[in-house]
């Protein structure tokens, strides 16, 4: 039995050129926003399966309130800017998904209270390409 080990470490997210430090434990997820095919059935029981072509996907990302790039996430919320979006994750299996324009949905909601609370980022993609 071969044993993988994973480790976090080996996930990195650019944004805008910038690599992004101080994860939350979540880190980061990426799901399409539509499934790729839509199958239905007719009365008779024929079968068609039509391709869905909505390239958008979301890529959620949850920072420490603490990290550098806080400021530079919610600033690109506010303006609305399209930037270029990267995740590669070098370990096994090496994954990475590559967005030339992406926004940011809104800036990060804060919390203050007795620790130091996340702040999860919903990032657009408009032309997600996943390998």
């Amino acid at each position: 039995m071969a044993v993988k080990t994973y480790d976090p470490k080996d996930l990195t997210v650019m944004v805008n050129g910038v690599y992004l430090t101080g994860f939350g434990e979540d880190m980061a997820e990426f799901e399409k926003d539509e499934d790729g095919y839509e199958t239905k059935v007719g009365a008779q029981g024929d079968v068609v399966r039509a391709k869905i072509n909505n390239p958008l996907a979301t890529l959620s990302i949850t920072l420490l309130a603490t990290s550098p790039q806080v400021s530079m996430l919610d600033k690109l919320a506010v303006s609305g800017e399209l930037v270029p979006v990267s995740v590669i994750y070098n370990g096994e299996p090496k994954e990475t998904i590559t967005v030339t324009e992406a926004y940011i949905k809104k800036p990060a909601a804060r919390s203050y209270g007795t620790e130091a609370g996340d702040r999860e980022y919903e990032v657009q993609c408009l032309d997600a390409d996943i390998s």
